[in-house]
C-alpha cells in the first residue's frame, strides 16, 4: 500500500478523487519531536544549573548503579515538574525533562554520554512505554 517509488518517493493514493496519502509514522513522529522540542526550549529556560550539576555527580559515581540514578532522576523530574507551571499533561512535562536533562548533562560533560543515555532510554521505557506507544498510535492523529 505505502511503495517506495524507484525515484525515492512514496506512491500517493486516491482519496475521494483527489491524490493524498495519510500520514506515516515518520512525519507523525516528527511532529511529536517537534513539539516536544518546542516545549523543551520553554522548560530549558527555568532549569537551574545546580539541578544539572546534581544530576552530573550522581552519574560521575560508579559505585551508584542505574537503578539508584534512575530513583534520583525521577526524584528531580518530579521536584522540576512541580516548580515549571504548566498546562500539559505531567507525563508529557517529565518526559520532555527527562530528554532535556540528559541533553544539558552530555553537554556539561560529554564523556557521560553512554551512561546517561543508557540510564534515561531506561527511564523512559519503564515510565512512559504506554505514553509513547499512545502518542504514535495511529488512533492519536
Amino acid at each position: 500500500d505505502d511503495e517506495l517509488q524507484t525515484d525515492g518517493n512514496r506512491s500517493g493514493h486516491f482519496q475521494n478523487g483527489e491524490l493524498g496519502s495519510a500520514p506515516t509514522n515518520e512525519e507523525v513522529i516528527r511532529l511529536i519531536a517537534a513539539q516536544l522540542a518546542e516545549i523543551g526550549d520553554q522548560f530549558d529556560r527555568e532549569i537551574q544549573a545546580r539541578v544539572v550539576n546534581d544530576l552530573v555527580l550522581h552519574f560521575r559515581n560508579e559505585s551508584l548503579s542505574n537503578e539508584e540514578i534512575m530513583r534520583h532522576l525521577s526524584r528531580v523530574l518530579g521536584e522540576l515538574v512541580r516548580s515549571i507551571p504548566s498546562d500539559m499533561a505531567q507525563e508529557r512535562a517529565m518526559l520532555v525533562l527527562a530528554m532535556l536533562l540528559a541533553k544539558k548533562i552530555v553537554n556539561t560533560v560529554p564523556s557521560l554520554l553512554q551512561r546517561v543515555y543508557n540510564t534515561t532510554v531506561n527511564y523512559m521505557n519503564q515510565q512512559f512505554h504506554d505514553y509513547i506507544a499512545d502518542m504514535v498510535s495511529p488512533t492519536a492523529l
